[in-house]
């Protein structure tokens, strides 16, 4: 099932807007899918880096799980998810229009 997104688009002499699907074909859903997880596995590596060092800063034991834990917290705040590339692939092909 190909991924889609509807977008308002203005349309003059009228008060509401006219609501139109965008559809992101197979490829481009992959590759969406792609960069999203590249992206996700850089912040994870980063948040593991961040929880040692919020570990060592607040002189917490270094135990595996204690980093594991924060990293995972912090990768929850900050990862960009697969919706959010496939929305703003869509996006872009809606103002492409």
């Amino acid at each position: 099932m190909a991924f889609s997104k509807s977008f308002p688009r203005r349309v003059q002499g009228q008060s509401y807007p006219v609501w139109e699907d965008v559809f992101l074909s197979e490829a481009e859903e992959r590759l969406e899918e792609s960069k999203a997880r590249e992206e996700n596995i850089r912040v994870l590596k980063e948040c593991l880096h961040d929880a040692r060092e919020i570990l060592k800063d607040s002189k917490l034991k270094d135990f595996q799980t204690n980093a594991v834990q924060i990293a995972i917290a912090l990768f929850e705040k900050r990862a960009s998810h697969t919706v959010y590339w496939k929305e703003k692939k869509a996006k872009e092909k809606f103002d492409a229009l």
